[in-house]
């Protein structure tokens, strides 16, 4: 099974496991009444095929049911979308060929099970109290709501303190660009700050799937943290790398994704894929200034475009300003004078 394929059968099966659904109170319930059981979802046909016995049901699927059919021996079969419960009791009989690293009858059943179908298959040991879910010949572990609570907390904070880094990098490089003395070295570390938070906001996502429904709360502090990154992210891309298209900041964007932690801190490598053959630390770099007037309440992402096509660079835009409203007027910018006092109240200064 290829890995995208994978990835995403994976994140549909946690998302149908994840607490608040009536699968995952089942699981909980089979866990606490320790209990273990095989389940089959999905791919019905050839499930039905690879067993025998059991007992027929076709009934309406529910946790309570799914946890009294758990007290049989052999596999519960449910159809794809955990509507209908349709074998209890099922005796399954995988090829015994299929190579597996599992121990367990229950468990090498499992991992044989979703190599022979497309089927999800759900193992609970009773011994062990852990939930597996096999696809594809691969496996993952359920983790409790517990676990995934406090992994969501420290990743929170994690993502709080990040937030706050990278907001003060951003602030600093605000500063610099209106003083028109940014080195590669300030990029860097902004950007350095921008994929941080990046990273830690990914794996906050994944545990929050994870959680469904009882991660509603901390989804709204994650969504408050992460609100615009991505947008102020490209833009900083944009005003900094030699082709300034969106087109073109998607794909730094891609690259910085697969960088190491040590890459991602290292002024060149950040220059050679925002397109410089040359750069220093040292060297000054000029911003064409689209993050910045993506600050001004009168200047949309279009505007932007068209001033810094017209001036070339924030520095180009600060100098000729004050002096050159007429010029802003022209552009299309129906109230000059705000953006004028917007910019100047950005860089610290009085008109």
């Amino acid at each position: 099974m290829e890995k995208e394929e994978f990835d995403i059968r994976i994140k549909k099966a946690i998302r149908m496991t994840a607490p608040g659904t009536a699968l995952r109170s089942a699981i909980d319930m089979i866990l606490a009444g320790q209990l273990g059981a095989l389940i089959c979802i999905g791919d019905t046909d050839k499930v039905l095929a690879a067993g025998n016995d059991g007992f027929p049901l076709n009934i309406s699927f529910n946790s309570h049911r799914l946890f009294e059919l758990a007290k049989m021996d052999g596999a519960i079969v449910v159809d794809e979308d955990v509507a209908n419960i349709l074998r209890a009791n099922f005796h399954l009989n995988p090829d015994p060929s299929l190579p597996t690293s599992e121990t367990g009858m229950r468990h090498k059943t499992a991992d044989r099970m979703s190599m022979q179908t497309d089927a999800l298959v759900i193992s609970i040991s009773e011994r062990r109290q852990v939930v597996s879910i096999y696809i594809g010949g691969k496996s993952i572990q359920l983790r409790s709501h517990t676990d995934l609570i406090n992994e969501a907390n420290q990743m929170l904070l994690a993502l709080q303190t990040g937030r706050q880094a990278l907001d003060s990098a951003l602030s600093r490089l605000s500063q610099l660009e209106f003083d028109n003395y940014v080195t590669l070295e300030d990029v860097a570390t902004v950007f350095a700050r921008f994929q941080t938070l990046r990273t830690i906001g990914d794996v906050l996502q994944e545990v929050l799937n994870q959680m469904g429904a009882q991660g509603h709360v901390l989804r709204i502090q994650f969504r408050e943290l992460t609100h615009g990154i991505h947008e102020q992210y490209k833009l900083a891309i944009r005003d900094y790398a030699q082709d300034a298209s969106d087109e073109n900041a998607e794909r730094v964007l891609s690259e910085f994704n697969v960088l190491s932690s040590k890459e991602m801190t290292s002024p060149q490598k950040i220059a050679e894929i925002l397109g410089y053959d040359s750069l220093k630390e040292t060297s000054v770099m000029m911003p064409l200034g689209l993050r910045t007037l993506s600050r001004v309440s009168v200047v949309d992402g279009e505007m932007a475009d068209k001033i810094v096509k017209e001036y070339g660079s924030l520095a180009e835009l600060m100098l000729n300003l004050q002096n050159d409203v007429d010029r802003l007027e022209d552009m299309g910018i129906s109230n000059p004078s705000i953006l004028v006092d917007s910019l100047y109240r950005m860089w610290g200064k009085n008109l």
